[in-house]
Formats: C-alpha cells, structure tokens, sequence
C-alpha cells in the first residue's frame, strides 16, 4: 500500500515535526507513506480567497493519478472511529486499491475541484484544529489503522 499526504504548508514546530517524524517512521512495516508539502498561495486581499485555493488545488491535482484513491480532510466530511477508519482502509486495500492520497487543505479549505475529485471526504472532529496538528493526528490515526487491522497491540 502506497499512502500520500499532500499538505498545504509546512510544520515548523519541531515537536510537530518530531512526531511526525517518529510516526511515520513505524509505519514503515505497513505501508509507504510519502508527505508532500506544497506552499499556500499568497493571499494579499481576501477577496482573492477563491482564486488562491484554486490556484492551490492546481498543485495538489499534479500529484493525483486517475487511479489513485483520493481522502479530503473536510469540515463537512464523514466522522470515523478509529475502528470503522482502520476498516475503511481495510476494505480500501481488499478492493486493489494500491495508493491512497490524503489532501489537508489549508487554512480557507480545499477548493471545488479537488473535493470534486476526491473519492470519500473526511472530518476528524467537529472542532477546528491547526493544520499542522491535524497533519500529525491524521499521520498517528493511519498507523493505528494498520495496528487495528492486524490485530496488535497499541490501540488501546
């Protein structure tokens, strides 16, 4: 299983950074998991709010593959529990799908045409967390998927 996570902007806290880090690096047994970082379009007036993020989505879509599998963190999206999460990807990888994209937007959201693209929208809670933090929230709740799905310890 290939698993990608484009992100808009870059964490800069290094306890952010260390966690990713360190979480990414035990999922190596499970999956391949590549984090690409690309930079938010400058917004000098917020009126340009909708060109920015589509100038955004532009960059995100170069990285998707028609075949890939494609998640948006959404506000809107569907809540999962750890457990039906693991199981959505379960049945992800039964079904033959080989790559997974997951795509954080930034901070004013993902534009239309990237959550048109998308395949499942996601939301990981009804509160509003820093990107940065969502990034290493998604990254743990990937590997505890993988722990859930073959059954070993961690998850609780």
């Amino acid at each position: 299983m290939k698993i990608k996570i484009i992100a808009i902007g870059k964490t800069k806290e290094k306890f952010l950074k260390d966690g990713t880090d360190e979480f990414l690096r035990r999922m190596t047994p499970y999956a391949t998991v590549e984090v690409i970082e690309l930079m938010p379009a400058a917004i000098r007036d917020e009126h340009l709010i909708e060109k920015a993020l589509y100038e955004e989505g532009q960059h995100i879509l170069q990285h998707i593959k028609d075949y890939s599998y494609v998640i948006t963190l959404e506000i809107n999206g569907q809540m999962l529990s750890s457990e039906e999460f693991a199981q959505k990807i379960n049945n992800l990888t039964k079904a033959g799908i080989s790559e997974i994209i997951f795509v954080i937007g930034s901070s004013y959201g993902i534009c239309k045409e990237v959550t048109e693209r998308a395949d499942y929208r996601l939301s990981m809670s009804k509160m509003t967390f820093l990107h940065q933090f969502a990034r290493l929230i998604l990254i743990e709740q990937i590997y505890r998927a993988f722990k859930i799905i073959k059954g070993e310890t961690y998850h609780k």
